[in-house]
């Protein structure tokens, strides 16, 4: 197949609650166009039809609603793949208490257990969905994110402009977990801490005040010299193999200061080699 007539092909998957609606969302906003809920046998019909027009970056939700047909999503993405487009398969997860909270906010019933309990929807999901998982090119754990911070990561990792390596730098707390997401994590609590200093606790590491106390540090300096060094490093390397995204966590206490100052210090050095690095503070408004 010609590179004109190859589709770059994203299938999203996922338990339900977990964010497949503002995933696909997302990519819509980025070009892509999207179909809710095809029917996985209908793809390869779908990339005829689409053809050679306008439709080159194409979106699909494919989950547990497929029945007795989705045990026949594998073999239909190779037989996508062996004609020549591109294809890949997100995977939307969350642990069982985020979608039970979820489902108990909205007061949803499970789709799969509309008799029973959310639990026990859960449950046939998972066992459903087993093999889709396995063959994902990436699985996003959103237990912890808010729709904006999907939406941002969705976008970074799929968004059809044509550059370098997506990179993400985030801060975060490990108080509230590290995240699943994260290609590399550095630890940034040998720092000393702005929240034990009164006139800056109640401040972030966006404060130009926050900023000066953590990076005017020579071990600061030598810190992010060696991180700046260690991506530079990797990124050609990520390429060559392929991979179209990376993303590097910073992690203090809480996630507020040392962190937030570090990964914005981050970003600022390396957006000249990398214009599409984006940032994301994950806890700066967690207390």
């Amino acid at each position: 197949m010609s590179n004109a007539l190859a589709k770059h092909i994203v299938v999203i998957s996922g338990m339900s609650g977990s964010g497949k609606s503002t995933a696909i969302r997302a990519l819509e906003d980025v070009g892509f166009f999207c179909i809710d809920n095809l029917p996985v046998l209908l793809l390869p019909k779908l990339t005829e039809l689409a053809g050679a027009g306008q439709f080159e970056h194409l979106a699909l939700v494919v989950d547990a609603r497929e029945g007795i047909f989705l045990h026949e999503a594998p073999r239909v993405l190779d037989e996508v793949r062996r004609v020549g487009h591109h294809v890949e398969v997100l995977f939307l997860d969350a642990s069982d208490d985020s979608l039970i909270r979820r489902f108990s906010e909205t007061r949803r019933r499970h789709p799969l257990a509309p008799q029973g309990t959310v639990a026990e929807g859960i449950a046939i999901e998972r066992q459903r969905l087993k093999d889709l998982r396995e063959l994902a090119d990436q699985v996003i754990d959103s237990s912890v994110l808010n729709v904006h911070d999907l939406k941002r990561m969705v976008q970074g990792r799929f968004s059809p402009e044509p550059a370098s390596p997506s990179l993400s730098v985030m801060s975060f707390g490990f108080r509230h977990g590290v995240p699943p997401q994260a290609d590399l994590v550095l630890d940034v609590r040998f720092l000393p801490n702005p929240y034990f200093v009164p006139e800056l606790k109640g401040l972030t590491g966006r404060d130009s005040r926050v900023s000066a106390y953590v990076l005017d540090r020579e071990e600061t300096q030598q810190f992010v010299d060696k991180v700046v060094d260690l991506c530079r490093f990797l990124f050609p390397r990520y390429q060559k193999e392929g991979k179209a995204y990376l993303t590097v966590a910073l992690g203090c206490t809480g996630g507020k200061h040392r962190s937030v100052a570090i990964a914005e210090e981050l970003r600022q050095r390396l957006s000249g080699d990398h214009p599409r690095v984006q940032v994301w503070h994950r806890d700066i408004e967690k207390e």
